[in-house]
């Protein structure tokens, strides 16, 4: 027995969907917009001196603003990771109890314009690596978010030397000096040719005027005179 399907049509999407697609793809925006980020800025290493103090910056940034958000700092000690601090700020106004977990080691956040910085006191070469700042808040059911910062220990700063970025500057601004005198130095002879020229011109004018009055030609004082009269 065969069935054969008479009038069947498979519904497809129409405009209702998409609405519902492009709305879905909105919140979504809309929450990655509102998510919690952690950052510890533009430059995310610093180079120190064995034995200064440092600060290690981190800040946290939320659209819908924060929770109870709890937050930590652990530093990579080949591959394992170590807690250096941690707290619960419960919201934007209050001041945070830090626990400390490392030697030499303050928090200077203090909940300030969202800071949750740290202070490295007398660092040592076992204090270089990279620091993690990691932050959690509630208020975003559990968004959370990191970031590194990566701190680097030498004997002593080197002194970067200038010598090459010096010569090309001086290159660079006598090249321009150059080109402004020779530019000048063209205008100038260019404006000399003009009043020679113009010197010249009056020179023939004034030497035709002379000839023509000598040589008695039409115009001039010669022709002036009247014809005598034969008596």
């Amino acid at each position: 027995m065969e069935v054969q399907w008479v009038g069947v049509e498979v519904p497809r999407l129409g405009p209702p969907h998409r609405a519902v697609g492009l709305i879905f793809s909105m919140l979504l925006g809309l929450w990655s917009v509102q998510a919690l980020e952690m950052s510890v800025g533009k430059i995310p290493f610093l180079q120190a001196v064995n034995g200064s103090t440092v600060m290690l910056p981190c800040t946290y940034a939320s659209c819908i603003g924060i929770e109870d958000l709890y937050f930590n700092w652990q530093f990579n000690d080949n591959g394992t990771m170590q807690k250096v601090c941690d707290s619960v700020i419960a919201s934007e106004t209050a001041v945070p109890h830090v626990n400390i977990y490392r030697e030499r080691v303050e928090f200077v956040g203090k909940n300030q314009n969202n800071n949750v910085s740290i202070l490295l006191w007398n660092i040592t070469f076992e204090d270089g690596g990279q620091y993690t700042c990691f932050g959690r808040n509630p208020k975003e059911k559990g968004r959370n978010h990191s970031t590194i910062f990566t701190l680097i220990v030498v004997d002593e700063l080197r002194v970067v030397d200038n010598t090459l970025t010096i010569l090309i500057a001086s290159a660079v601004g006598g090249g321009i000096a150059a080109l402004m005198g020779f530019m000048l130095l063209k205008n100038f002879t260019l404006y000399v040719l003009a009043r020679l020229e113009e010197k010249n011109k009056e020179c023939l004018v004034t030497s035709s005027g002379i000839d023509n009055t000598e040589n008695g030609l039409s115009g001039s004082k010669a022709d002036s005179k009247p014809t005598p009269k034969k008596k």
